[in-house]
């Protein structure tokens, strides 16, 4: 916290921060493997447009928070963490006005990742989705690229996935088209091409799904980013979603019905295998 480490049990924060009374607060989740933290550059040009996004100022430089990460990876004592970093625009009087906060905190929290991370099955059989009825919010409403700490719209969609039996809820916009998932980007395989919903489209600049674009067109399978309805899972070959801790996982269901023959197909191994290779390559050469 405010870069001393502390454990969870010592570690707390003003019942007046802004964070915690109106969700006015920033964050990014990352993962380590073998102690090195991944893709954790981009990750932290993610959560510094976030706060230029509203107009919160984070309370210490890049290399400041990149060492405070690995700092607390480091005296968590996990093999690898899931770890998460939050800035709060701080306490002050009850009211909207952000120029009512006052000093800005920064914390670290570092898990265990297995703790967050599905089990082997999942990767194996793949999962189900459900098209929820919550809808994405606005990009006019709520800036999609900057990740907040407001998270009620994707929790109300998990939980009406996870009432329908579903690992994960897709969500449309306004128009019927598909954004992303609750806590990921979604994929889909038609035609051997991997499609996937543009930024446009109100959707999260997902660290992972950027991985995953570039990883396929090395491979030399064509990339298309437009718009989709959700017709287009029923003409899907393959379906998958993405995020940093889940990384690449097969979907086989969508609200019951199959994808393709309903097993992970061809491409999401491909690319799970190409993904592995890459986080080999960026571990040997110590994150960089």
């Amino acid at each position: 916290m405010d870069g001393v480490v502390v454990g969870p049990e010592a570690a707390s924060i003003s019942i007046f921060d802004r964070g915690f009374l109106y969700g006015d607060s920033i964050y990014e989740v990352l993962r380590t493997y073998s102690g090195v933290p991944f893709e954790l550059e981009a990750h932290l040009e993610r959560l510094f447009g976030s706060g230029r996004r509203l107009g919160l100022t984070i309370p210490a430089d890049r290399a400041q928070l990149a060492e405070e990460t690995r700092k607390t990876h480091e005296a968590s004592g996990n093999a690898d963490s899931y770890l998460r970093l939050m800035v709060t625009r701080g306490a002050g009087r009850v009211g909207l006005d952000p120029a009512l906060a006052t000093a800005p905190r920064r914390i670290v929290i570092a898990i265990p990742v297995d703790e967050m991370r599905p089990g082997p099955a999942v990767y194996e059989d793949g999962v189900e989705v459900s098209l929820v009825g919550v809808r994405r919010n606005l990009r006019d409403a709520i800036d999609p690229q900057a990740k907040t700490g407001n998270y009620l719209n994707s929790v109300l969609a998990l939980a009406e996935a996870k009432a329908a039996g579903a690992y994960e809820a897709i969500m449309l916009d306004h128009r019927d088209q598909i954004t992303e998932g609750a806590s990921s980007n979604v994929f889909l395989v038609a035609g051997g091409v991997l499609v996937t919903p543009p930024l446009e489209a109100g959707i999260l600049m997902g660290v992972t799904r950027a991985v995953v674009l570039r990883l396929a067109k090395e491979a030399g399978i064509r990339v298309l980013e437009l718009p989709l309805n959700a017709g287009a899972f029923a003409q899907a070959e393959e379906v998958f979603i993405t995020s940093s801790i889940r990384e690449i996982v097969p979907v086989v269901r969508v609200d019951g019905v199959a994808v393709g023959d309903g097993r992970p197909g061809p491409v999401v191994r491909a690319l799970r295998a190409a993904f592995a290779g890459y986080v080999a390559r960026v571990v040997a050469a110590g994150g960089k």
